[in-house]
C-alpha cells in the first residue's frame, strides 16, 4: 500500500513503516503489528544474517511455504484474507459480482474511465497468466521515474463498476486476488493497459515503482544514464551498480564459457517486463532487504543453487524470465565464477533493477505454464540445463529444484545482434546485424560438432558468430577499413536468409548426422509444447543419447521462440556446477559433508571391493605387521654407498642447496623499473620530485597467507635490502624484517595507518609500497551490501587506493602479479606506460640473458607436452575421469567436487596399500595414481639421507582437503608408513605443521642448530618426502621446493575457469630447471620415468653405447629420436600396472628379494645418472630403466648383483616396437634388472656414480609432471584459430567482463605490452571491482601517476627483482643528491712569481685597497682546465721553464679531466630535472599554476665598433617584470632597474647575473634559487636565437636575453662582449633616469655578474691563525650559499675601485699555502663580478670561441684596472657532457664526404681546391693554431725562453710555445721587454694603435718567425705595408694562407715571414 522513493530514503521508509503498521493494525484481527522501529532497524540485520549462509530448510518445505515466507521475521500464515461476504463469487479472475475482469475476456469491451484514472492490469498468484483490468487514480501510481505517486490508493472495479475503493487490501479482496502476504500495489499492479491500433485493450508498459533502496543508491554515485544501455549499444550490456546473484556468477569455464555475454540483466529482461519471481511480479514493497535478499537462494541439497530452483520462499509457479538468483547475471557475463571479485563475501542479487525502458524481444511468458515432472533428477541422472534463446519463455512449474535455467546463451545472441562499435564509427549502420535464425542454425551446427566429453563455451559461440557477421559483410567492412564513410550505402549480401519455414528443417537436417546427440523439436504454438515434450521424453527414457535439445517455434509473426536444453549427464553436471559461486561451491560442499550425504559414496567404495571393505583390509594388515615395517619397503639405506660426515651420519653428495644471488633476468627487471620511476620523476607532471629524496624505505602487502608472508620475510631478510637502504643496522633480525610486510588480514588497517604517518612525517624519504599477488582481492571498498558483513571484503581498495596514497608525494605504489589481466581493463589506474612486463629470455634464438636456469612455465609445459619428444609433463588420468563420471551418473545429488574428491583419496589409499603389499588393491586404483605414489614410497630410500620427493595434491576446498587428510593420514597409519613420507594439510590462514620425526630429519640436512625451529614455508620443506594437501580457493603465491615432483591438481574447480584462475592453479607447478644441460638432450630425450615405450632405436648395439656413455656422465653423446605412441596415462611403465598379470610381477617376486630392491621400487626408481641425467624431482628418472638392471642392483648392494629371476628376464628387443601395446609392455616395463648382457658400465664408473642417485640432484633438471582434470587439459592442448591454447580466450578474470563479443581473439605473436593493450581495450571491470568508478573521478585519463605495475610468470624470481629495484633505486637517490665535479689541482704553481711582497693580513674579509694595488699582477695561468693553453711570460718568471708534456688530442680533453663525486648541499644550483616543493614557483611550472605567461621586448643601441646599430631581445615573464622600467604598463622596455651602491638589503643581490649558455637547455644549472638561499635575484639567460624556444620551454620563468641571428655561429666571446656592452649601456640609462629622481651617478650599482652555466655549489674557507705574528694557521672548508658570498663581496669597501672579482675554482687537492693569502692579483675564470663603469673602455673579442677571458683579463689588466680573487671562496664546477663548447662541429661542406676533418685541414692556401669546412673561420684558426702553431713558430717550439710576442690579444699556440702578452693601447702596463729576445711575433687583427715604431722596440732572433693575421687579402697588405713588416722580415708568396672557409663564410687570411 506504501510507496517510497529514490532520493527520500529516510523519510519514506518511516512514513511507509508506520503506515503499514496502522494499517495491519487496523485490518488484522490476530496479528499483533510489529513496532515500528523494529521493522526499520531489525529486518535489516536478520536478512543479512540469512545472508551468510542462514538456516537451511529443505526445498520442498521452502516451497510450500507462501509468499509469507518474505518477511523473515512473519510466521507463515502472517496474513490471513477476511473471509469473503456470504453469496459473493470467489472465482479467480472475477470479482465478488461475479463481473469477468481478465483482459483476454474484456479487451474488446467498452470501459468507462473516471477522469484522472488509468486502466492497469493486475496480477493474481492463481492466474499467473492472465492480467486483471482496473482503474486506478494515476495520482496514486509513479511516473517514469518511479517517483511522486502518492501513498495510499484509489480504485474502481471495471467489472460491477463498484467505486472509491480506499485501500488496495480491500480491493484485492474485491477482485479476488486471494493473497497470502499482505497485499500491496506495487506488487500486483503490474502493468499499463493501452489499445492497440484495432482498439482492443493489449499490456503495455511497465509500472515503474521505485526499484529500491540499493539501486537508489547506486544511481546516486554512478553514471545512471549508463544503467540500460539498450541492445544496440555494440554488443555490451553495461555494468549494472550492483552484483548480481551468486548463481549468476555464471563462470562456466568449461562449459557454458559464459565469459564475454552480457547477461539476462534487467537491461534485457525486466527492461520490458517485470522482473518476476516464481511466476510473481517482483516485490517492490520498499523493504528492498525482504524483497530481493531474501531471495537469495541458499544451497540446495544438490547445491546447484543458480536456477537449479526458484528463488526460495517464493511459489512454485515460478518464471525462469524472472529477474532471479540467476537470471541478471553480470552483464557482460560471464565465463566465470564470479567470485565476487575474489573473496568469499555473501552474494547478494542485484534488488530490483526494474525500468520502463524498451528492448528489442518482450520477454513476455505466454501460455500455459510448464510442469517439470516430479522425479526428473532421478530418472535422468542429471539436472537439465535450460539455455532461454530468443523470444518468449514459458514459464515452469512443479519441480523446479531439478532443472537449472540459464541466461547465457540469450545474452550471447543479444551482443551478437549489436553491431561493432569499430563499423559503427564508419557509419556502417546499413549492415544488418546477425539473423535470429542464422544465430539458432549456428549454435546446432556447433552442437553437432561436439564430441561427447566436450562442454559448450559461449566464447566459441561468439567467436562463430563474429565469423559469420564477417563473411556476410566481408566487402562492406572492407571497404570501411579502406575509405573514408561513403554517402552511399554499401551493396547488401547476396547470400539469401535462413527464413523461420526453414529453420526447423535446417536444424533437423543439420542435427540427422550426429547420432542422435542434437534432437530438435519444432513446436506449433509456443515453447511450452516443446519442453512438455522434452520432459515426457526424458523421463521414458529416449533422450538417453541426446546431449542437447534445441525447441524452435517458429510461427508466431514471423518471429522466432526458442531454447536450447542441455541434457547430456555430463555437460548439464559441468554447466550447472559452473553456475555456482566459489562461497556457494564451498557452502554446498561444506553442507553435503555435514548433512551426511556422502555416506552412500563411501558405503558405494566398500562395495566395490571383493576382499571386503578397504578399512577391514588396513586393519587386518595391520594387525599382521604390527611391530615392523611392512616387508615390501625394508630396504633401507643403510646398506647404500654413503658418505659419512664427520659426526657419522650420513650425508648427500649429490645435493648443494640452492645459492643465493640475483640472477641477470632480475637485475634486468629492477633496472627497468628504475627507468620508469626515472620517467615519471623527469616528465613535465612533477608528479615525483626524486632530486628530493635522501633515502628510500618500503612496505610489502601480500594476501594474507601465513607461508607466503614467512616466505617474503625471509626474502627481504635474507636479500640485504635492509641494510641497503639504511634502514637496519647488521645483524638485521627477522623482526626487523617483518616490520615490512604486510599480512592483510583483519589486522593489516592499524599497521597500515602507522605506515601512512611515517611517510607523512619523512617527506625526503621515497616510500614504496609494494602490492604482491596483486590480482588478489580486487573488491570495491565503496560502502555496498557485501561490506556490511565482512570488513575484510575490499581491504585491499581500502587501503592502497586510500586518498592519503594517492595523494602522497612520496609514495610510489607498485603492483605485482603473474597475472596482470584484471588490472589492465578500460577503468584501469595504472599507465601503459607504467606496466613492466618481464623480459623474454631469447630474442631471434640468441640468449639475451644467460641463465644458469631456464625457466619452465605453463607455455613451456604446453610445448613439450605438444612436441612429443619425452613423456609429457601435462598428463590427465583417463581412468579416474571415467570413474568420476560413472559416479556422477550415480550420485546425481552430490557436487562432483565431492566425488572427484572421494575417487582421488580412494585411488592413493588403494596405490599405498598396493605398493605396501596388499596387492590386490592394485585394481582398485589408477596407473598414475600408483606411479606417484610408487616413487613417493621410494625416493628417500636413493638417497643415503633420505631426501624424498613432494606430492602436490591440491585441494580447494578446505573441508573435502580436510577429509582427504584425515583419510589418507589414516591410510599411512595402519600401513605403518608414518616416518617413510609425511603428509601435510596447508590452508592460507594456517602455518605448516609437520611431525618432530620430520622436523628433525630437515634439520640435520639444513644444518640448523635452533631447538625451536619449524619449517614456516614450503621451500623449507626441501628434500622432505611428503604429500601436500594444498587448500584455499586460490594459491596465494607460495613458492615450492625444487623436491616438487607431482602436482596432481585433478581436484581443480575446473568448471569454473577464467583464465587468471586457471593459471595461477598451474603455475603451482612452473620452476627453474637446471640448463647445464639442453632439456633437449636432458629432460626430454631421457624418458622422466621408465619409458619403454620410447626406447625405440633399431639398433640395439648403438643404443647399448650409447647409454653407456650416458651411465658414465658424459652428455655429449646424443640419443636416437624418439617414437612413442601416446597413452593417456602417458607412463609406460606405469602402464605395466594396468595388466594383471604384472601383478605378481610387482608384488609377489619382489618380497622374495629382500637384499636387492623390491621390484615395485625397481619399476620406478631412477638408475644411477650421471650430471646429464640429473632431474627436475626425485625419484624420478625411469630412463634406460631395462638395459640397466644390474647398475640399478649395485646401487643397493655393492656386491655382485644378485640374479634375477627367471620370470623378469627379459629381452630387450621386446622394446624395439615402436607402438607396443602397453599390455606387452607390461612385463619388459617392469623388469627393471633386464639382460645384463647390455650394459657396459665399468664397475669404478658404478661407484663413482653412487652419489648421483639422490631424487633432490635430479630434480634441478626436470619440471614436475602435472595431473589434470580432463576439461583442463582439453583447454590447455587445443589451440584456437590464432594458434594460442584455448584457455587464453577465457574471460581474463572474473571480476572483469567483456566490452563485446565483437572482438579478436589474442595473436600468438602478441607481446606481453600488446596483450596489456588488448584487455585495455577489449574489458571493463565489474560493479564490485576497485577500478569501476575509476573514470567517473573526471580525470580524462584517469591514470595515477606514480603507479606502476610488475607482471612476470609465477615463481620466475619477481620478489628478488623488485627487492634488487629497491636497491638500485636506493642507490639513484643517493647518485642524484650526488655530483661529478672538476677536481683538478692548481696548474703552474711553480712557476708562481716569488715576490717578497706578501699580503700580511691573513684573516681580513676583504682586501684593503691600498695594500693590494702594491701586489704585482700574476701573469701565469692557474686554471686546470687551461693546461693545454700556451704560457704567458712575465720578467718574474726564470728564462728556464721546463718542458711542459706533449698536447693532448682534442677528444681526449674531457675524458681525460679529474672529478669527483660530491654530496648536493642545500645550496647547490639545479638544472631541469630537479622538482621539489620550494622552487616550483620560482620555475614557472607549479602544476596549480598555468604557464608563465612572457613578453618579448626589443632592446636597441649603437655600438661604434660594430659601425651599426644593435638590437637584442629579452623575453620578460610576467613575474619578472618589476626588474625593468617600461615607458608604461606593458610599453617599450626602458632599461633594467639598478640598485644603489649604499642599498644594504640582506634578502637582495645586488649584481644581475648572466650566464651564456647554449645546447644546454635541459642539463645546464639555471636554477639558483637553493644556491641563492631564496634571495631576490635577476638572472639573465643569454641564448642564440636559433635556440629561443627550447630553452623558453624548459625555463618559463626565466628572463632571456637572446643574441641577434648573426650571432647563432658565433662562440662565447660574442655573448660575453654583448652583455658587457648592453650593461654599460643600461647603467648610463640608469644613471640618466635615477639622475632625474636625485640619486648620483657615480651611486648607481657597476657591478654584473657573468657565471658559467656549470657552476654548481660554492665553498667558503674558514682560516685560523695560530700564532699571533706567526703565518701558521689552520683551515676548513664549508658549503656556502652563493647569496652568502655575494653579499659578502658586495660589502666590500671600495669595491668599485675593482674592476674583475672572481673566486678559485674548487679543489680537494687544495694546499694550506694557497690559501695563506686570502687575496691575490691574477686571472679569473668561470664565475666573475666585472664593474661595467671601470671596464668601458676594455672589451671582450666578440670573435673568440676559447681563452677569451685570459684575454680579457689581459686587457684589463694592461689597462690599469684591478683584477681580485677572494682565495677563501671557491666555485664547483659539475662535469656536464653535453652542450657548451662541445656544440661546435666542425665538419665538412660536401655532404657525402664522411672522412674525419683533422686540425691540420683547418687552412689551406688561397684559392686552392681545398675542400671547404661548415665551420666560422675565427674556430678554425684557434684550432689550427692549438694544434699546429710549431708550423708557423718553429723556433719557438719547447723555447720557453724565448716566447712569440703577442701584441693587443693572446691566442692559445698550444703548451709547447709560450708567449708574451703586450698591448700597444698608450699608457698600458705591460711587462718590460728590454731583455727579452722572442722567437716569433703574432699580429692578430691589429688596429691602429699598433704602429711600426711601437714593432720597432722589441728585439727578435734571427730566423724568428711572424705571423699577419687578417680579415681579407686586402687589408693583409696594408697592414704589412703600414708596419713596414718587411723592413725586417722577409716574405714569399707561397707562405700566404687562409682559413678553409668558403669565400661566403668570409675566411681570415695570413701571412708569415721569417726575421732577416
Amino acid at each position: 500500500m506504501g510507496n517510497s522513493y529514490a532520493g527520500q530514503l529516510k523519510s519514506t521508509r518511516f512514513e511507509e513503516v508506520l503506515h503499514n503498521s496502522i494499517e495491519a493494525s487496523l485490518r488484522s484481527n490476530t496479528l499483533v503489528p510489529r513496532p515500528i522501529f523494529s521493522q526499520l532497524y531489525l529486518e535489516a540485520e536478520q536478512q543479512l544474517s540469512s545472508l551468510e549462509g542462514g538456516s537451511r530448510v529443505d526445498n520442498e518445505e521452502e516451497e510450500e511455504e507462501g509468499e509469507g515466507g518474505l518477511e523473515p521475521s512473519s510466521p507463515p500464515n502472517a496474513y490471513q484474507l477476511p473471509p469473503p461476504p456470504e453469496g459473493c463469487c470467489t472465482t479467480d479472475g472475477f470479482c465478488q459480482a461475479g463481473k469477468d475482469l481478465r483482459l483476454v475476456s474484456i479487451s474488446n469491451e467498452p470501459i468507462e474511465v473516471p477522469a484522472g484514472f488509468l486502466l492497469v492490469g493486475a496480477k493474481s498468484p492463481s492466474l499467473p497468466d492472465h492480467l486483471l483490468v482496473c482503474a486506478v487514480d494515476k495520482r496514486f501510481l509513479p511516473d517514469d521515474n518511479g517517483h511522486n505517486a502518492l501513498l495510499g490508493f484509489s480504485g474502481n472495479c471495471v467489472g460491477c463498476g463498484k467505486k472509491g475503493f480506499c485501500y488496495f487490501t480491500e480491493f484485492s479482496n474485491h477482485i479476488n486476488l486471494k493473497l497470502t502476504t499482505q497485499p500491496k500495489k506495487q506488487k500486483h499492479l503490474k502493468y499499463y493497459l493501452v489499445r492497440n491500433a484495432q482498439g482492443a485493450l493489449t499490456k503495455g508498459p511497465l509500472i515503474c515503482w521505485k526499484g529500491s533502496e540499493f539501486r537508489s543508491r547506486q544511481n546516486s554515485n554512478t553514471n545512471s544514464a549508463s544503467l540500460f544501455p539498450l541492445l544496440e549499444s555494440s554488443g555490451s550490456l553495461a555494468a549494472f551498480p550492483g552484483e548480481p546473484a551468486p548463481g549468476m556468477n555464471s563462470g562456466v569455464p568449461v562449459g557454458a564459457q559464459l565469459a564475454g555475454t552480457a547477461s539476462d540483466h534487467p537491461s534485457v529482461t525486466t527492461a520490458t517486463s517485470p522482473a518476476v519471481f516464481n511466476g510473481k511480479d517482483s516485490p517492490k514493497h520498499p523493504q528492498l532487504a525482504k524483497s530481493s535478499l531474501s531471495v537469495l537462494p541458499r544451497p540446495s541439497a544438490l547445491g546447484i543453487l543458480p536456477n537449479s530452483g526458484p528463488p526460495k520462499k517464493r511459489h512454485k509457479g515460478w518464471s525462469p524470465e524472472s529477474k532471479s538468483t540467476t537470471d541478471g547475471g553480470f552483464p557482460q557475463g560471464a565465463g566465470n565464477r564470479a567470485k565476487h571479485e575474489g573473496t568469499s563475501m555473501p552474494c547478494v542479487p542485484q534488488p530490483g533493477l526494474v525500468g520502463p525502458a524498451s528492448a528489442t524481444f518482450p520477454l513476455v511468458a505466454s501460455g500455459e505454464p510448464v510442469s517439470v515432472p516430479d522425479n526428473l533428477l532421478k530418472i535422468c541422472k542429471a539436472k537439465p540445463v535450460i539455455f532461454k534463446g530468443h523470444g518468449n519463455f514459458p514459464y515452469l512449474c512443479g519441480n523446479l529444484n531439478d532443472v537449472v535455467i540459464s541466461p547465457l546463451l540469450y545474452t550471447c545472441y543479444q551482443n551478437s545482434q549489436s553491431l561493432s562499435r569499430a563499423y559503427e564509427q564508419h557509419g556502417a549502420s546499413t549492415m544488418q546485424p546477425i539473423s535470429e535464425e542464422t544465430q539458432l542454425l549456428l549454435t546446432v551446427y556447433y552442437l553437432v560438432q561436439l564430441a561427447a566429453d566436450q562442454v559448450p563455451l559461449m566464447e566459441d559461440l561468439e567467436q562463430i558468430f563474429l565469423r559469420s557477421w564477417r563473411e556476410s559483410h566481408l566487402t562492406e567492412i572492407r571497404q570501411y577499413q579502406q575509405a573514408p564513410p561513403q554517402p552511399f550505402p554499401p551493396a547488401t549480401s547476396a547470400t539469401a536468409p535462413v527464413t523461420s519455414a526453414q529453420l526447423p528443417w535446417l536444424a533437423g537436417l543439420a542435427a540427422s548426422s550426429c547420432n542422435d546427440s542434437v534432437h530438435v523439436i519444432e513446436c506449433a504454438y509456443s515453447l511450452a509444447e516443446g519442453l512438455s515434450e522434452m520432459f515426457r521424453l526424458l523421463i521414458e527414457g529416449k533422450l538417453s543419447k541426446t546431449n542437447y535439445v534445441v525447441i524452435i517455434c517458429a510461427c508466431r509473426n514471423s518471429t522466432i521462440d526458442s531454447c536450447i536444453a542441455v541434457t547430456g549427464k555430463y555437460q548439464a553436471r559441468i554447466l550447472s556446477e559452473s553456475l555456482l559461486s566459489p562461497a556457494e561451491y564451498q557452502r554446498e560442499v561444506h553442507y553435503e559433508l555435514v548433512t551426511g550425504k556422502v555416506d552412500s559414496l563411501g558405503a558405494f567404495f566398500s562395495s566395490l571391493c571383493p576382499e571386503g571393505d578397504i578399512d577391514i583390509l588396513l586393519d587386518k594388515f595391520h594387525q599382521e605387521n604390527q611391530g615392523h615395517v611392512s616387508s615390501s619397503l625394508t630396504a633401507s639405506s643403510a646398506k647404500k654407498t654413503a658418505v659419512l660426515d664427520a659426526s657419522g651420519a650420513p650425508v648427500c653428495t649429490s645435493y648443494h642447496p640452492e645459492p643465493r644471488g640475483v640472477r641477470p633476468f632480475q637485475l634486468a627487471v629492477a633496472q627497468k623499473l628504475l627507468s620508469h620511476v626515472c620517467s615519471i620523476a623527469d616528465s613535465s607532471t612533477q608528479n615525483l620530485d626524486l632530486g628530493s629524496f635522501e633515502k628510500v624505505d618500503f612496505l610489502i602487502c601480500i594476501p594474507p597467507s601465513e607461508v607466503t608472508y614467512q616466505q617474503t620475510v625471509c626474502h627481504v631478510w635474507h636479500s640485504g635490502v635492509l641494510q641497503e637502504l639504511g634502514l637496519e643496522k647488521e645483524p638485521v633480525t627477522k623482526q626487523r624484517a617483518e616490520q615490512h610486510v604486510l599480512k592483510l588480514d583483519t589486522e593489516a588497517q592499524a599497521r597500515f595507518k602507522a605506515f601512512l604517518q611515517n611517510s607523512f612525517q619523512n617527506p625526503h624519504t621515497l616510500f614504496v609500497l609494494i602490492h604482491d599477488h596483486a590480482h588478489w582481492d580486487l573488491v570495491s571498498a565503496v560502502p555496498n551490501i557485501y561490506s556490511q558483513s565482512d570488513p575484510s571484503v575490499g581491504l585491499v581498495d581500502r587501503l592502497l587506493n586510500c586518498r592519503e596514497v594517492k595523494e602522497a608525494p612520496n609514495i610510489v605504489t607498485l603492483h605485482v602479479t603473474s597475472f596482470p589481466y584484471a588490472l589492465q581493463t578500460q577503468h584501469t589506474l595504472i599507465s601503459p606506460y607504467n606496466e613492466i612486463h618481464w623480459p623474454i629470455a631469447y630474442s631471434n634464438g640468441v640468449d639475451l640473458y644467460h641463465e644458469s636456469k631456464k625457466y619452465f612455465g605453463l607455455s613451456e609445459f604446453i610445448d613439450s607436452t605438444l612436441s612429443g619428444h619425452s613423456l609429457p609433463l601435462l598428463r590427465y588420468d583417463s581412468s579416474f575421469e571415467a570413474m568420476v563420471t560413472a559416479l556422477g551418473k550415480r550420485f546425481p545429488r552430490l557436487h562432483s567436487a565431492v566425488i572427484r574428491t572421494f575417487v582421488l583419496v580412494q585411488h592413493y589409499a588403494a596405490a599405498m596399500m598396493a605398493v605396501s603389499g596388499i596387492p590386490q588393491m592394485k585394481n582398485h586404483t589408477s596407473v598414475e595414481t600408483l606411479e606417484i605414489t610408487q616413487n613417493l614410497l621410494n625416493s628417500p630410500k636413493q638417497c643415503p639421507c633420505g631426501h624424498g620427493l613432494m606430492v602436490l595434491l591440491r585441494v580447494p576446498c578446505s573441508p573435502l582437503a580436510a577429509v582427504a587428510y584425515e583419510r589418507l593420514a589414516h591410510v599411512r597409519a595402519r600401513l605403518a608408513l608414518e616416518e617413510h613420507f609425511e603428509i601435510i594439510l596447508s590452508h592460507p590462514s594456517s602455518g605448516i605443521t609437520v611431525g618432530n620425526h620430520f622436523v628433525k630429519q630437515l634439520k640435520m640436512w639444513q644444518k640448523i642448530e635452533d631447538a625451536e625451529w619449524r619449517p614456516q614455508t614450503y621451500l623449507e620443506l626441501e628434500g622432505l618426502p611428503c604429500i601436500l594437501i594444498f587448500s584455499g580457493m586460490d594459491p596465494h603465491g607460495e613458492s615450492l621446493p625444487r623436491s616438487l615432483r607431482y602436482c596432481d591438481l585433478r581436484l581443480i574447480n575446473s568448471s569454473c575457469l577464467a583464465r587468471t584462475s586457471l593459471e595461477q592453479e598451474l603455475g603451482l607447478a612452473a620452476y627453474f630447471v637446471s640448463n647445464d644441460v639442453p632439456l633437449e638432450k636432458g629432460a626430454k630425450n631421457e624418458a622422466l620415468e621408465s619409458d619403454g615405450e620410447k626406447l625405440s632405436s633399431t639398433d640395439e648395439d648403438e643404443e647399448a653405447g650409447t647409454e653407456g656413455c650416458f651411465e658414465a656422465g658424459s652428455t655429449s653423446e646424443k640419443r636416437g629420436p624418439v617414437k612413442r605412441e601416446r597413452s593417456h596415462s602417458h607412463d609406460s611403465a606405469s602402464s605395466s600396472l594396468s595388466s594383471k598379470a604384472s601383478g605378481s610381477v610387482l608384488y609377489g617376486e619382489s618380497l622374495a628379494q629382500p637384499s636387492g630392491p623390491p621390484q615395485g621400487e625397481l619399476s620406478r626408481s631412477p638408475p644411477p645418472c650421471g650430471p646429464a641425467e640429473e632431474g627436475r624431482a626425485p625419484g624420478e628418472i625411469q630412463r634406460l630403466r631395462v638395459s640397466q638392471g644390474p647398475t640399478v642392483i649395485s646401487r643397493h648392494s655393492p656386491g655382485p648383483a644378485p640374479q634375477p629371476d627367471s620370470s623378469l628376464r627379459t629381452s630387450r628387443r621386446n622394446l624395439q616396437m615402436p607402438a607396443a601395446p602397453s599390455s606387452q609392455l607390461s612385463s619388459s616395463s617392469s623388469s627393471s634388472s633386464g639382460s645384463s648382457s647390455t650394459c657396459t658400465v665399468p664397475t669404478a664408473n658404478v661407484l663413482v656414480l653412487q652419489a648421483s642417485q639422490c631424487s633432490m640432484a635430479k630434480a634441478c633438471r626436470q619440471p614436475p609432471i602435472v595431473f589434470l582434470p580432463k576439461l583442463v587439459y582439453d583447454m590447455l592442448m587445443s589451440t584456437d584459430s590464432s594458434g594460442l591454447p584455448k584457455s587464453t580466450s577465457l574471460l581474463p578474470s572474473p571480476s572483469v567482463m567483456w566490452t563485446s563479443s565483437f572482438r579478436p581473439l589474442l595473436s600468438k605473436m602478441m607481446t606481453s605490452t600488446e596483450q596489456s593493450l588488448y584487455y585495455r581495450q577489449w574489458t571493463v571491470p565489474r560493479p564490485s571491482h576497485m577500478d569501476y568508478g575509476n573514470r567517473a573521478e573526471g580525470r580524462v585519463d584517469g591514470f595515477h601517476p606514480r603507479r606502476l605495475l610488475l607482471s612476470g610468470p609465477p615463481q620466475i624470481g619477481k620478489t628478488g627483482a623488485y627487492l634488487q629495484f629497491l636497491s638500485i633505486l636506493s642507490r639513484m637517490l643517493i647518485r642524484l643528491t650526488e655530483v661529478d665535479v672538476y677536481d683538478e689541482e692548481e696548474i703552474n704553481t711553480s712557476l708562481q712569481e716569488e715576490s717578497d711582497w706578501r699580503y700580511l693580513q691573513l684573516t681580513d674579509p676583504w682586501p684593503d685597497l691600498e695594500l693590494f694595488q702594491k701586489m704585482p699582477f700574476d701573469y701565469t695561468i692557474h686554471d686546470p682546465k687551461y693546461e693545454d693553453a700556451s704560457l704567458i711570460c712575465s720578467h718574474h718568471q726564470s728564462i728556464k721553464i721546463e718542458d711542459r708534456g706533449t698536447s693532448r688530442k682534442p677528444e681526449d680533453l674531457y675524458v681525460r679531466r679529474q672529478t669527483a663525486r660530491m654530496r648536493l648541499s642545500k645550496y647547490a644550483a639545479y638544472n631541469t630535472y630537479h622538482h621539489c616543493e620550494q622552487c616550483h614557483q620560482y620555475m614557472g611550472i607549479h602544476p596549480h599554476y598555468q604557464l608563465y605567461e612572457s613578453t618579448l621586448h626589443a632592446f636597441a643601441f649603437s655600438y661604434s665598433m660594430l659601425g651599426e646599430e644593435i638590437q637584442l631581445h629579452f623575453i620578460i615573464p610576467k613575474s619578472k617584470e618589476h626588474h625593468f622600467v617600461f615607458s608604461q604598463p606593458g610599453g617599450q622596455l626602458e632599461s633594467m632597474r639598478l640598485p644603489l651602491v649604499t642599498d644594504k638589503s640582506h634578502e637582495h643581490i645586488k649584481s644581475p647575473t648572466f650566464t651564456p649558455t647554449t645546447g644546454r637547455h635541459e642539463h645546464g644549472l639555471f636554477n639558483l634559487y637553493h644556491a641563492m638561499d631564496g634571495a631576490n635575484h635577476l638572472h639573465v639567460l643569454v641564448v642564440k636565437e636559433y635556440e629561443m624556444a627550447i630553452y623558453k620551454k624548459y625555463w618559463p620563468n626565466h628572463i632571456m636575453l637572446v643574441l641577434p641571428s648573426i650571432f647563432n655561429s658565433a662562440g662565447v666571446g660574442a655573448a660575453h662582449f654583448l652583455i658587457k656592452e648592453l650593461c654599460y649601456h643600461n647603467l648610463e640609462l640608469e644613471r640618466n633616469r635615477q639622475e632625474e629622481l636625485g640619486v648620483k651617478p657615480q651611486d648607481i650599482w657597476p657591478f654584473i655578474v657573468i657565471s658559467d652555466d656549470s657552476c654548481v655549489m660554492w665553498n667558503a674557507s674558514d682560516v685560523e691563525c695560530t700564532g699571533e705574528r706567526s703565518r701558521e694557521f689552520s683551515w676548513s672548508e664549508r658549503n656556502v650559499s652563493l647569496k652568502h658570498i655575494m653579499q659578502h663581496i658586495e660589502a666590500s669597501p671600495d669595491i668599485t675601485h675593482y674592476a674583475l672579482i672572481g673566486m678559485r675554482k674548487w679543489s680537494s687537492k687544495t694546499r694550506g699555502h694557497e690559501l695563506q693569502e686570502p687575496f691575490s692579483r691574477c686571472h679569473v675564470h668561470d664565475f666573475i663580478i666585472l664593474n661595467v663603469d671601470l671596464t668601458q673602455n676594455v672589451q671582450y673579442n666578440q670573435n673568440r670561441f676559447t681563452c677569451d677571458d685570459i684575454d680579457f683579463n689581459l686587457r684589463v689588466h694592461s689597462a690599469g684596472l684591478l683584477l681580485c680573487r677572494f682565495n677563501r671562496f671557491s666555485v664547483m664546477k659539475k662535469q656536464i657532457a653535453v652542450g657548451g663548447h662541445r656544440s661546435f662541429h666542425i665538419t665538412s661542406k660536401v655532404s657525402d664526404s664522411s672522412v674525419a676533418i683533422v686540425p691540420s685541414q683547418y687552412i689551406c692556401a688561397p684559392d686552392s681546391k681545398h675542400t671547404f669546412l661548415a665551420a666560422p673561420a675565427q674556430l678554425l684558426l684557434e684550432k689550427f693554431l692549438q694544434y699546429h702553431s710549431h708550423r708557423f713558430f718553429p723556433l719557438s717550439l719547447k723555447n720557453h725562453g724565448h716566447p712569440v710576442l703577442s701584441v693587443d690579444c693572446y691566442l692559445n699556440l698550444g703548451p709547447q710555445i709560450s708567449v708574451c702578452y703586450v698591448s700597444s693601447r698608450p699608457h698600458s702596463l705591460n711587462i718590460s721587454c728590454s731583455d727579452m729576445t722572442f722567437s716569433g711575433l703574432l699580429l692578430y687583427l691589429c688596429d691602429s694603435f699598433v704602429g711600426a715604431s711601437f714593432l720597432k722596440q722589441f728585439h727578435f732572433l734571427k730566423g724568428a718567425t711572424l705571423c699577419v693575421i687578417c680579415q681579407d687579402r686586402n687589408s693583409l697588405r696594408q697592414t704589412v705595408a703600414r708596419l713596414e713588416l718587411e723592413d725586417e722580415w722577409q716574405f714569399r708568396l707561397r707562405d700566404e694562407f687562409q682559413t678553409a672557409n668558403a669565400k661566403e663564410d668570409r675566411p681570415l687570411f695570413f701571412l708569415t715571414g721569417r726575421h732577416i
